[in-house]
């Protein structure tokens, strides 16, 4: 089975109109995971993140930073800035403790034997979130968190993430890059923001692997880069436990970057991942929702993603 972990306060989490990163993105992702196809598909509220769990992964001055003295912020003034880009209104912190919380119960779930795997539909997206720093629409870097906890609680050691969104997930990396049973894989096009995620940025042991590809890079270099490299390294990794990163915006409509993907590519992806899963770690798999911000592509993407864990879990 495969379970939808997901919680209403993760619309409530509002930046300033114009802003990317915005909740008719999420209630598009519901709306399509809604119909008829999805019937069999589990839907879970998400708790919220304790402080502990959270702290596994950023410091307490981070935690304080965005629950304590930003939250306090936009209370009062109805908006708190933390970037250019990134931004908390009265709901921001709930929904950023539920987006946490949804990685830690579907591990829970998928540990417990209640679900085969799991997709998070939550809001504000994690991973550019560091250890230290909250940047690029994050607050907390909601993978991490439930690797980490997956780690924890459950004692799994080699803990796999694997991140299509077209930006690179600094924070993830930033996390992982000095753990070798922490493994983290992305594609992503460069040059673009956050400006990381060379080749040649590899981790402590060779545990981060980065594909960048090209402006216009389409459906050849996507896959190559993930039957060449990606999919080698995550079989040779050995991983108990495998998250995904699952960002859209490597669609050929989305505004912010140019890759040219379609959600066909996006199932294979996952179908990919899924199949090395199957084989490493009785096909455990999470995934979190990260960028994607054209509504139409974005739910698409969504349920091209859901269909590929459903058909893997069968």
């Amino acid at each position: 089975m495969t379970i939808i972990v997901t919680h209403e306060a993760c619309l409530s989490h509002r930046p300033p109109p114009g802003h990317p990163e915005r909740s008719e993105r999420l209630q598009a992702v519901l709306n399509r995971l809604k119909n008829d196809y999805f019937q069999s598909v589990k839907w879970i509220s998400a708790p919220s993140a304790s402080r502990e769990a959270l702290a596994r992964v950023h410091s307490q001055h981070h935690v304080d930073s965005i629950l304590v003295r930003h939250a306090a912020q936009a209370a009062a003034s109805g908006l708190a800035t933390i970037d250019p880009d990134t931004v908390m209104s009265p709901g921001s912190a709930e929904a950023a403790l539920r987006a946490a919380g949804a990685v830690i119960e579907a591990v829970d779930r998928v540990m417990a034997g209640e679900a085969a795997n799991a997709f998070c539909a939550v809001r504000p997206p994690g991973h550019h979130a560091e250890r230290d720093r909250a940047m690029g629409f994050c607050l907390f870097n909601n993978i991490a968190v439930g690797a980490l906890h997956a780690r924890t609680i459950h004692g799994l050691q080699r803990i796999a993430v694997v991140d299509f969104d077209v930006h690179h997930g600094n924070g993830t990396q930033d996390i992982f890059w000095n753990d070798p049973n922490l493994f983290y894989a992305s594609t992503h096009q460069s040059p673009l923001y956050p400006g990381t995620g060379n080749a040649d940025e590899t981790g402590i042991s060779g545990n981060i692997v980065n594909v960048p590809l090209p402006q216009a890079a389409g459906l050849e270099e996507f896959r190559g880069a993930f039957e060449e490299i990606i999919l080698p390294a995550l079989e040779s990794f050995s991983p108990q436990f495998v998250f995904i990163s699952a960002g859209f915006d490597a669609h050929k409509s989305d505004p912010l970057a140019q890759l040219q993907l379609e959600e066909s590519d996006f199932e294979w992806a996952t179908r990919a991942i899924c199949a090395v899963a199957d084989r490493a770690c009785e096909g455990r798999v999470v995934s979190s929702l990260e960028g994607g911000y054209d509504l139409d592509a974005l739910a698409l993407c969504a349920a091209a993603h859901v269909r590929a864990l459903c058909a893997a879990s069968r």
